[in-house]
């Protein structure tokens, strides 16, 4: 019986790893140290400027999920790995947290807010 995976059980595949989970479960208290501090911050996942952060600017996860599951689905079907060329990621994500930005006295540009993924207010 085939098993579907979903991008939520690849993402929390992916953060269970203890290096990642580190870096994740403290984000709230990075963001917080960066607030108190008046720093305004860029980080490489939207986790954090959803917990506080400035900007993040990063690749999307779970599009580099799909593509490294296309990958495993290639080699199982009989593909050397060797023969697989190397993908970069496709698709990168902006998110701007407003509310920080406010806090720190900064002005988001409206071509900026235009071109981020997700803002957050």
């Amino acid at each position: 019986m085939a098993h579907r995976i979903s991008s939520c059980d690849i993402n929390q595949g992916f953060t269970s790893s203890p290096v990642w989970a580190s870096l994740y479960r403290n984000a709230s208290s990075r963001c917080t140290a960066a607030d108190r501090h008046k720093l305004p911050t860029v980080y490489w996942d939207r986790t954090f400027v959803s917990n506080g952060g400035l900007i993040s600017y990063g690749t999307d996860l779970t599009d580099q999920h799909r593509q490294a599951a296309s990958y495993i689905d290639r080699i199982l079907k009989g593909e050397k790995p060797a023969d697989l060329p190397v993908q970069a990621p496709n698709k990168y994500e902006l998110a701007i947290n407003l509310k920080t930005a406010k806090a720190l006295g900064l002005i988001v540009s409206p071509a900026l807010l235009a071109r981020a993924d997700k803002v957050i207010e």
